[in-house]
């Protein structure tokens, strides 16, 4: 029975095995096929050992004894542990130390300290300002500030406010950062710091410029704080970003004056045309239309010379007064070609690169003028000048149309832009120009010949003559104890008399405040002063005079006087005084009232009633008096 027993058991596992696997040789096969294929992995995986360490024997578990294949277990293999490797020591080049000492000069307090509350709170504003928390981090600030007053970063915290309005933007927090920038520059003038913060202030109003033709007091004020700058600290590095933003500056300036130029050349005010083109050679050299306004000038000049070519002498003059007129009329002309002239010959010298220096030499070629060769020299520089010049992309175009900000784009990068503006041309300067050159044409003895190139000329206002010509001044002031008397034998006709002062006298009075007198009498002999021409000298046989000289008609309208223009002062003679009056006595007053009477308007009536008001209804309303009855009661008034 046990023996059935048994028989059937083994038969009834070898049916469940030969479920499973087909074979039992084939279960065995794939177990240790398995098993290789693990110890390979874990091989290939594992690094090989170091010479100083065991090597780890891998154990594999026996497989335990069981009655059938199904329960061998999978062998397996312990992965080793795997020694880490000292990393390579980094070594620092020579060009990293220079970087990190050059560093620490620049930011000295970076990386010190860090954890000191100053410190905590520095940081913290810093990002605060990076972040856009303008206010948060001025808060932070003002408080390091107010707490640490001998704190290392009060300095950097006092440019960080300055910094804050400056990001902040707007005319409003511009404006305080201004303040800010001006108070940092007081507290430390000599720190490295200044002279950024000057240059902030002129960046300040750079950003605020507007176009030429709008205010230009943004640039004015732009200009003056780069000059500033330059002229303070001359020997720091932001030095070539602030000329070459004083450069973008005199760009504006330059092209505002060349428009006014151009607008008053369209309406032919020649001296007002050629006092703006003048300034703008005279102050802003490195312009970049400076060809276009050298050309400008010349064709003022011409136009004066067209001028004077239209005038003709009058059909009445003699041949003598022809030819003087023909002669002061070459003069004048003469005088405006050379100006015309040399205008042209410096747009082909020292213009030689730019873009019309064409049409220069062609207009001197129709003025009969000599084109001049410029030098090597000047060659070099005009096309180094030109070549830095910036240019015009599609963005800066863009940029331009959409903010409208000033074209700063041409402006050149190179040359030392002026820090003084010269002396601006104006144009009453030349309309007095002008009248003296006229005067000389007419009268070469009197007057000398002017220089062409010369820009400023001392002009008199009335053609003077040798004989009325008055002496020197004297050196020394004059004053009121040194006038001399007059002559026993001088009247109306006496000689004109001028006083002298002597060393002596000078030196006496020279401790107290003085005033000089000069003392004109008209002598008999000399004849007396008619009246002055209205207009000045016309050309002789020219068929109208010249507009009147403004000195001139002055003159002209003052009455003559026999005095020389000087009219006495205070009585002639000593006269009395009159007698010392007593006031007159006030007069009595009347009362017109007679006692224990009353005024009628204050009398009681006779029935002893008192009277109604009267009522007027075209004043007031009468309805307390009486009723209104029929239409009476439409009218509301």
């Amino acid at each position: 029975m046990t023996q059935l027993t048994t028989a059937s058991n083994i038969h009834i596992s070898s049916n469940k095995t030969s479920s499973l696997f087909p074979n039992l040789r084939t279960a065995l096969t794939l177990v240790v096929l398995l098993a290789v294929t693990i110890g390979a992995r874990a091989q290939t995986a594992a690094p090989a050992p170091d010479a100083g360490t065991q090597p780890q024997t891998t154990q594999v578990a026996a497989p335990p004894a069981t009655d059938s294949a199904a329960d061998i277990p999978i062998i397996t293999k312990k992965t080793p542990k795997v020694r880490k490797q000292k990393a390579d020591k980094v070594v620092a080049s020579k060009d990293t130390k220079q970087a990190d000492k050059k560093a620490k000069k620049v930011d000295p307090l970076a990386g010190k300290d860090a954890n000191l509350p100053d410190k905590v709170l520095y940081d913290k504003a810093q990002l605060a300002v990076k972040s856009g928390r303008y206010d948060v981090a001025r808060l932070d600030f003002q408080t390091l500030l107010n707490t640490y007053p001998d704190s290392q970063y009060m300095m950097k915290a006092k440019l960080g406010v300055a910094d804050s309005w400056y990001k902040e933007g707007g005319s409003a927090a511009l404006t305080q950062a201004e303040q800010e920038y001006k108070d940092f520059i007081t507290f430390f003038p000599n720190a490295p710091e200044a002279a950024e913060a000057q240059m902030r202030v002129g960046d300040i109003y750079f950003r605020q410029m507007d176009k030429p033709d709008r205010d230009y007091a943004n640039s004015v004020h732009a200009e003056e704080e780069y000059r500033m700058m330059l002229q303070q600290f001359p020997d720091s590095i932001l030095v070539p970003q602030a000329k070459q933003r004083l450069r973008e500056v005199q760009e504006t300036l330059a092209s505002r004056e060349a428009n006014i130029a151009a607008f008053y050349a369209t309406h032919q005010n020649w001296s007002a045309t050629i006092a703006r083109y003048q300034t703008v050679v005279d102050t802003y050299p490195l312009y970049s239309h400076m060809d276009d306004v050298l050309i400008g000038l010349g064709d003022s000049f011409e136009a004066e010379a067209r001028g004077v070519r239209l005038m003709k002498a009058s059909p009445t003059a003699t041949k003598e007064q022809q030819e003087v007129f023909e002669t002061a009329k070459a003069r004048l002309l003469k005088i405006d070609e050379d100006q015309a002239a040399a205008a042209l010959n410096k747009v082909v010298l020292e213009h030689a690169a730019s873009a019309h220096v064409e049409d220069a030499k062609d207009r001197l070629v129709a003025m009969g003028r000599p084109v001049p060769t410029p030098t090597p020299e000047q060659v070099a520089a005009s096309a180094a000048l030109e070549n830095s010049r910036g240019q015009y992309t599609l963005s800066s175009r863009v940029e331009l149309f959409v903010l409208h900000k000033a074209d700063t784009v041409p402006a050149a990068s190179i040359g030392d832009p002026p820090l003084v503006d010269a002396k601006p041309t104006l144009a009453p300067d030349v309309t007095k120009k002008s009248m003296s050159d006229y005067y000389a044409a007419i009268n070469p003895a009197a007057y000398p010949q002017r220089n062409a190139s010369a820009t400023t000329t001392a002009v008199p206002t009335e053609p003077t003559s040798a004989a009325t010509t008055a002496p020197a001044a004297s050196a020394t002031p004059l004053s009121l104890q040194d006038v001399p008397t007059a002559t026993p034998g001088a009247e109306n006709g006496s000689s004109a008399a001028l006083t002298n002062v002597s060393e002596a006298s000078s030196t006496a009075t020279s401790g107290g405040s003085s005033m000089g007198i000069e003392i004109v009498q008209p002598s008999s002999n000399s004849p007396a002063p008619g009246p002055a021409p209205a207009s000045p000298p016309a050309f002789p046989g020219s068929e109208s005079s010249t507009p009147a000289h403004p000195a001139t008609a002055a003159a002209a309208a003052l009455p003559v006087d026999d005095n020389g223009g000087l009219k006495p002062v205070g009585p002639t003679g000593p006269t009395a005084l009159p007698p010392i009056e007593k006031p007159a006595a006030a007069p009595d007053a009347i009362n017109e009232v007679t006692p224990g009477s009353q005024p009628p308007a204050q009398s009681a009536p006779a029935n002893g009633k008192k009277a109604k008001p009267a009522c007027n209804k075209s004043d007031e309303s009468c309805s307390n008096h009486k009723k209104k009855k029929g239409l009476a009661k439409l009218n509301p008034f």
